[in-house]
């Protein structure tokens, strides 16, 4: 005869553990601060590209939660586009190369582009790819981060809209991802690794 299995009294989960996290989490920046500052950034941007169509550029994969939650509350008209980078070493003789890709394409020609990145850290790869449009001659050429991470900039990128000043590594949650977990968390929180 099986025994049937018994409940017991335990605490809740935390937030952290509710996910399935096996890493201590730090939750810094919580759901509702994070709504009430994309709102300020949509305000923003409706008032900054008013009477226009803004073609916002999605830099995949760290950005898809903030940019859906952010063209959500835009007013203005909007189009979506996302690319991925890919960065390729190579040796041409003696000589190691470094190529950036971005895929797909994107046309800007004559386009109000909006860039969008989850976490600006070094700026190389948002650099590349706003010279890149910029060769396509657009209207007219900002971005926007979630996390700017000034302390880590290697090249200067100007951010026009900045979600959020913060330091450190690891950070997780609201579309950033650790080894391609914890993206689904509604805060912002840092891996203690």
């Amino acid at each position: 005869m099986k025994k049937r299995a018994t409940s017991k009294t335990r605490k809740p989960p935390t937030k952290a553990r509710a996910t399935g996290a096996k890493v201590p989490l730090k939750v810094v920046v919580e759901e509702k601060v994070i709504r009430k500052r994309v709102r300020e950034l949509a305000r923003q941007i409706n008032r900054d590209y008013a009477g226009k169509t803004l073609h916002v550029v999605g830099v995949l994969e760290n950005c898809f939660v903030f940019m859906a939650d952010l063209v959500r509350a835009l007013t203005i008209p909007v189009v979506c586009y996302f690319v991925r980078s890919q960065v390729r070493d190579s040796d041409s003789g003696f000589v190691a190369m470094r190529e950036i890709l971005y895929i797909p394409p994107v046309d800007a020609a004559g386009k109000d582009l909006l860039l969008v990145e989850g976490v600006l850290q070094s700026g190389i790869t948002l650099d590349h790819l706003c010279r890149t449009l910029l060769g396509q001659q657009p209207a007219s050429l900002r971005t926007a981060t979630l996390i700017d991470k000034t302390d880590e900039r290697k090249v200067d990128v100007p951010v026009d809209y900045a979600g959020f000043q913060l330091s450190g590594r690891f950070w997780v949650g609201y579309g950033l991802g650790f080894q391609d977990r914890y993206r689904n968390l509604p805060f912002l929180a840092r891996i203690a690794v």
